[in-house]
């Protein structure tokens, strides 16, 4: 398995990040200049085309406006998010020498600041990094993955996490989060106004504009999600080079997988987009495929694979 670099590999995501930045809202505008088009045809007057663009420019203000508040709140509040979604809480020094020994060595051998060290008090075996900067860059662990894995297994896991937050892995998966999140607020805000009677009988242009802006909304979510997804799944492969190229160790990785497979279920997450954070999946519910389709909406390639690639580093 040919891994570029640690160096390359934070170029490619920050450039990714800031390809992601423009990506979102070019589809957000496009939908919302798809939704005048085709909005032009159920109206009982033929609208030109210097019509349907003079609608879509006038409301491109507002669309940039929403898009910035959504983005400042969650860019600000998403450490908060996060840590409700998953349940995860500071852990402090004294309650667990070990774990912070091992984050500290590794992050001395790397060159990095020390990020916070959270706990998730669940006996499943479990990991992920959050954070944007310094300031809000963490890992957690849960409780089973603390007991359950030897220090060279689980030195390999937090190796991981580090790369993630090294190679701003971390920064990039909330970015696409963010982007998402605004998809799926639009259609389920649409499907909500559908299903309590917004418009009333007779309104058949009121019908019409919503079932064309909730069409519009899925295929927005769909295609940002499959893009989140894909940067997901490729970025635990990357992760997983990293920490065989920090440790030195690719079969302690391996080996902390395994474990990892048979119980990887956390019970406070409930999101699959925080669910995409962790190490594995921790979705009881999400059925592994070797389908072609159904892998695309896939938040982490199948774990034996990735065993497979570490075994043969």
């Amino acid at each position: 398995m040919k891994y570029f670099g640690l160096q390359s590999q934070i170029w490619r995501n920050n450039s990714n990040s800031v390809l992601l930045l423009v990506m979102f809202p070019v589809i957000f505008f496009v939908l919302t200049w798809l939704f005048f088009f085709f909005l032009s045809f159920g109206s009982e007057e033929h609208r030109t085309m210097s019509q349907i663009n003079h609608s879509f420019l006038i409301t491109v203000p507002f669309i940039i406006f929403g898009v910035l508040i959504w983005f400042t709140i969650a860019w600000f509040s998403h450490s908060a998010m996060i840590n409700t979604a998953t349940d995860s809480k500071p852990l402090a020094r004294n309650d667990n020498k070990r774990i912070y020994n091992l984050v500290e060595n590794l992050c001395i051998a790397t060159g990095m600041t020390t990020p916070k060290i959270n706990i998730i008090e669940d006996d499943s075996l479990n990991a992920f990094a959050s954070g944007i900067n310094q300031n809000t860059f963490s890992i957690s662990l849960s409780r089973g993955i603390i007991e359950k894995l030897n220090d060279e297994e689980l030195e390999a896991v937090i190796a991981h996490e580090l790369t993630h937050i090294k190679n701003r892995d971390v920064r990039l998966l909330i970015i696409s989060i963010v982007f998402v999140g605004i998809f799926a607020f639009i259609s389920q805000a649409i499907f909500r106004g559908i299903q309590f009677g917004g418009g009333g009988r007779g309104k058949k242009d009121w019908g019409g504009a919503v079932i064309i802006a909730l069409l519009l909304a899925l295929v927005g979510y769909l295609i940002s999600s499959l893009l989140r997804f894909a940067l997901s799944r490729k970025r635990e492969y990357l992760a997983d080079a990293g920490s065989a190229e920090l440790t030195h160790r690719p079969l302690a990785l391996a080996s902390a997988l395994r474990k990892i497979s048979v119980d990887p279920t956390i019970e406070a997450v409930k999101r699959k987009d925080i669910a995409q954070m962790f190490i594995e999946n921790p979705q009881a519910l999400e059925k592994k495929s070797s389908f072609s389709l159904t892998s695309l909406f896939a938040t982490h390639p199948p774990i034996s694979k990735r065993i497979q690639l570490l075994e043969q580093f």
